[in-house]
């Protein structure tokens, strides 16, 4: 009798000990461990383009996508891996006049998607300038110009000059105006490097 008791508290307690150890291995299965690592300010984020952006079409508070195109590594330890989906926001956009404006585009990033989790990002803005209107702008003008002068000159044996060269030049402000424009298009994939205004607190697997 005591000999049977014994065998059912001993399998009772075989039972109970097997059902830990299974609870513990779930749990430890479901709620993995994981270490924050501190990012520190200064290190750059690397990204490529998903989608194209340009001065013309975009404007100010606009967002885009982009994926991390180089692992952040610290201490020999991948933190941020290559392809962690990046969001980003147009802070300055400004489209290129026809005679005169320069275009503008100022891009920074505003967060990523790591393990399920979002981190807000504060970072630098990557930033882009249109070239300049004046040397193309007088080429045209001056040989609108100077054509309008010799077609003048042509047909009124030199004494149209005055006339035709004015003229010319308003064609070559016409040509000027309509084919003047000089924005900044950013295509899909292409490579932007950011760095990093304030550290991020990272929750990384042990």
């Amino acid at each position: 009798m005591i000999g049977s008791k014994r065998n059912v508290l001993l399998g009772s307690a075989i039972v109970l000990l097997s059902a830990g150890i299974i609870t513990a291995a779930v749990t430890l299965v479901v709620h993995p461990r994981t270490v924050p690592v501190t990012v520190p300010e200064e290190t750059a984020i690397h990204v490529t383009l998903d989608q194209g952006i340009s001065s013309n079409q975009n404007r100010p508070g606009d967002h885009f996508e982009a994926t991390i195109s180089e692992p952040v590594v610290l201490n020999d330890k991948t933190v941020i891996p290559q392809g962690t989906p990046v969001e980003g926001i147009v802070v300055d956009a400004r489209p290129s006049g026809h005679l005169m404006g320069r275009a503008h585009l100022q891009l920074a990033l505003e967060s990523m998607q790591l393990d399920g989790k979002t981190y807000d990002l504060r970072t630098s803005s990557a930033y882009r300038r249109g070239g300049d209107h004046k040397k193309r702008n007088w080429a045209l003008i001056g040989g609108g110009a100077g054509g309008g002068a010799l077609i003048g000159a042509a047909a009124a044996g030199g004494k149209g000059a005055l006339i035709g060269g004015p003229i010319g030049a308003g064609a070559g402000t016409a040509v000027a105006y309509f084919t003047g424009k000089k924005d900044i298009h950013l295509r899909p994939e292409m490579r932007l490097e950011f760095r990093l205004n304030q550290p991020v607190i990272v929750d990384t697997k042990s």
